[in-house]
């Protein structure tokens, strides 16, 4: 197995702390994400006979001792999952992502939405409580919800819920015609009157994105609060947007993302709405065994608290992150907060104990 040396995104949402202080270091400034695994924009790095190397390298050197077999058959020479720390300070853009074949078509047609041929479903577990917007809410509640502001520009938008159509409702607020910094001014004025989180939330949301109508995704969408350990599955279609909290989260290995506000990054309202499934909506998953266990085949993330001992089995691509105490992996490695190992397919059976606790990430195949 592998020490492993992370590449940590300083994306202006990310905190200053969250990271760093599980980590034992100092920020100089945000800090989102921590990346572990082999994704071309930020792959891990190992060091094997005194050379150092990504893991992208070390995969593609080896594919079957380093994936295993009936990894490298379902998903190619690829790690199919990408493990991450993120730390949100700051609400992220209002997005979802595709299915294997929305990805894979627009990959071949040379949509620049889509920059591989791959899906992204992903899952978050808490390590702080975590609050998200995912999923749409049912229409008439969204519908009650909107028309309670009283904005007269918004009425084309209460009349489309009103009949069920959420994703109509949806472009008619995108793309609402006048001053959007004026009609974000009046939604943010109608909402300071009402006292709950969700108005609450268009306010802070304002404040970020003033120009954005966008803003009003607290009253179209399901809000989640997650505590500690709780995780949230999002497959494909599930409209969503994370707003506060750390965690550890775990993806396919993809760039595939469709904006439609709350952001600086490219935008594109209508593709968004073409690939978002109104229905879908994200799902709780509890752990069974310590394993989060989701409906796709790239992931599972185990929670381990091992103790006297437990022993993981060889033939999978593997990667273990401490989050918490001392963990002993095998015979040599100790891993602290912070640290990870990654554990080729051709090391056989891992044993690993101790008091501390390690989120695991392995193709789910077997």
């Amino acid at each position: 197995m592998d020490l492993l040396t992370n590449p940590i995104k300083t994306y202006p949402w990310g905190s200053r702390t969250a990271i760093a202080g599980l980590t034992g270091r100092t920020a100089s400034g945000p800090e989102a994400e921590m990346w572990l695994g082999a994704h071309p924009s930020g792959p891990s790095r190992l060091t094997r006979d005194g050379v150092e190397r990504t893991l992208v390298d070390a995969i593609a050197a080896d594919p079957v001792a380093e994936l295993g077999r009936a990894s490298v058959e379902r998903f190619g020479a690829r790690l199919p999952y990408l493990l991450k720390l993120i730390a949100v300070d700051r609400p992220l853009s209002l997005q979802v992502h595709p299915t294997a074949d929305q990805a894979a078509a627009g990959h071949a047609r040379g949509d620049r939405n889509y920059c591989d041929p791959w899906p992204k479903p992903e899952l978050i577990c808490a390590l702080t409580p975590f609050t998200a917007l995912a999923g749409l809410r049912a229409p008439e509640q969204a519908a009650m919800l909107v028309e309670r502001l009283g904005v007269a520009a918004l009425r084309p938008v209460v009349a489309h819920l009103a009949v069920g159509d959420m994703l109509a409702a949806l472009r008619e607020l995108l793309g609402l015609p006048g001053s959007r910094a004026d009609l974000v001014k009046s939604i943010v004025w109608a909402a300071s009157s009402v006292h709950q989180p969700d108005y609450e939330l268009i306010i802070r949301l304002a404040r970020l994105y003033p120009e954005d109508p966008a803003v009003l995704a607290p009253l179209l969408m399901r809000r989640h609060e997650l505590e500690p350990g709780q995780a949230m599955f999002l497959g494909a279609g599930v409209l969503h947007c994370y707003i506060s909290g750390f965690g550890v989260e775990i993806m396919g290995s993809s760039d595939n993302v469709l904006r439609a506000g709350l952001t600086g990054k490219p935008i594109d309202v209508d593709e968004l709405l073409r690939i978002t499934d109104a229905p879908a909506v994200p799902l709780p998953v509890e752990p069974a065994d310590d394993a989060y266990v989701p409906p796709c085949p790239e992931f599972l993330l185990r929670r381990i608290v091992p103790g006297a001992g437990r022993t993981l089995p060889g033939e999978l691509p593997r990667i273990l992150l401490c989050v918490d105490g001392v963990v002993q992996a095998g015979d040599e490695v100790k891993l602290r907060a912070g640290d990870a190992v990654y554990v080729p397919a051709s090391e056989g059976p891992i044993t690993i104990s101790g008091d501390g606790t390690v989120f695991c990430a392995e193709p789910q195949i077997l």
